[in-house]
């Protein structure tokens, strides 16, 4: 691991139906917060590394870089804002501070920061003036504190700057933490207080919610290529992770999928930057992800159950570069042609029960259609319920398979080879009794080809 919404209003809303499941199979699952609700629904957060790598042009500091190095001589949080604004993104999260431990506030823990400015704070009163909801990241490795690994030392050191980011800034949507550790074998070692550091953020920003790979509260997806887990539950069981930046192929592997029988809620949020690296490096201006790759990540990320959290970093300048600002807007505007229209929009949803724990409904569109591309949404308030399901596409009471998977969640978004069809019909089976379901049908749009496994 390298470090360690796209707007309701530019989709068609959804046909809805109430399921109504046989009482005796009731079922206790969990169940998200509202916290946890509202950044799913953000669907889209931009990242932004910004701090001396930018200015070194390198993507982990040594923690000996010259604080004055860092001037953004035409810094402006603003135009930050205004882009992910545009681009659909609802939250930013900042990297207050990188494993090389510069500050962008003015810490008086440290002087290896920023003296003359708060960047942290025209980055929240810019989220603030945008109406986007402000997260900060802030390093627990620490290449410049002189009393990283000596553990208690360093734990105080790293929860006073805990303390100075949550008191200062007003409300923070979202605290982003890894467990990165990269001395080696012969540096320093710290053992980190994660039930300090998570119960410290609970007591100072109470609707905050808290990434790791341990969560608490929103679970790294695994890797850094934009790809969540196929299938993907929102549910884990806390022991399978154990802690942030615990190894292992085991770890991976629950990070990527979830557990359908876990314990606690904890959704997989989708971190890849729009570049190579994820500070900026002129070198890869020419290198920003196409529209079709950013449209890709997006069918294997939102569609996946799971929130994108999108990497564009700022320049030396402290402005987000052009080509980046602009593909952002691309994108936007290729998931708005995409999602234009629901061919299933107001149209009666007829389901049937099955089963205890299965169903089928069906969907008559009014028309013949060429659709490519079928969008499932569980109700999640109520939890994640279905397992496995299927859809067909008919004409005349012809049905042809269009496309089957696993679970379902917050979002599915299943693309196939464009088909004729008049009526649709989704056959579900859950793990314990679901509430409601919507279905959506598109064309095929400029992307019919099937999203990768």
């Amino acid at each position: 691991m390298q470090r360690r919404a796209f707007t309701a209003a530019a989709v068609s809303v959804l046909a809805k139906s109430v399921l109504r499941w046989p009482s005796q199979f009731p079922g206790v699952h969990p169940r998200p917060s509202p916290s946890q609700l509202t950044w799913q629904r953000d669907e889209l957060a931009l990242f932004l590394h910004f701090g001396v790598n930018t200015f070194t042009d390198r993507e982990w500091g040594d923690g000996r870089e010259d604080p004055a190095i860092f001037n953004p001589a035409g810094l402006d949080a603003r135009q930050w804002a205004r882009a992910a604004r545009a681009a659909g993104a609802r939250a930013l999260i900042l990297t207050a501070k990188h494993h090389d431990g510069f500050c962008l506030w003015p810490s008086r823990l440290t002087t290896h920061a920023v003296t003359h400015r708060d960047v942290v704070r025209e980055f929240t009163d810019a989220c603030k003036r945008e109406g986007l909801r402000a997260g900060l990241y802030l390093s627990p490795w620490d290449r410049n504190a002189s009393v990283y690994g000596d553990s208690p030392r360093y734990n105080d050191f790293y929860c006073d700057q805990l303390t100075e980011l949550l008191t200062r800034y007003g409300p923070i949507a979202e605290v982003w933490f890894d467990g990165a550790n990269g001395e080696g074998p012969n540096g320093r070692r710290q053992v980190y207080d994660w039930p300090r550091v998570f119960g410290l953020v609970r007591r100072l920003q109470p609707r905050a919610v808290m990434f790791s790979d341990a969560g608490p509260d929103v679970r790294w997806c695994g890797n850094e290529r934009g790809l969540a887990g196929d299938p993907n539950w929102s549910t884990m069981d806390p022991a399978a992770v154990p802690y942030p930046g615990a190894p292992g192929d085991a770890v991976i592997a629950a990070l990527q999928h979830g557990d359908p029988q876990g314990s606690v809620w904890r959704p997989a949020e989708v971190d890849v930057s729009i570049r190579p690296g994820w500070f900026h490096h002129p070198a890869e201006d020419e290198r920003v992800k196409t529209v079709d790759e950013l449209t890709e990540i997006w069918f294997t990320s939102v569609g996946r159950n799971s929130k994108l959290l999108l990497n564009v970093p700022p320049t030396r300048d402290g402005l987000l570069h052009p080509t980046d600002v602009a593909r952002l807007a691309a994108l936007r505007a290729q998931l708005t042609a995409l999602f234009a229209e629901d061919f299933a929009l107001n149209r009666r949803v007829r389901w049937r029960v099955t089963g205890p724990l299965t169903a089928v409904a069906e969907v008559d569109l009014a028309r013949t259609v060429s659709a490519g591309i079928v969008r499932l949404e569980e109700n999640i308030v109520q939890g994640q319920r279905v397992a496995r399901y299927v859809v067909h596409g008919g004409v005349d009471g012809a049905w042809q398979e269009l496309t089957r998977g696993t679970t379902v969640g917050y979002r599915k978004l299943d693309r196939f080879s464009p088909a004729s069809v008049r009526s649709v019909r989704v056959t579900v089976e859950g793990v314990a009794r679901p509430s409601f379901l919507r279905i959506g049908v598109y064309g095929a749009g400029v992307t019919a080809a099937r999203s990768p496994a």
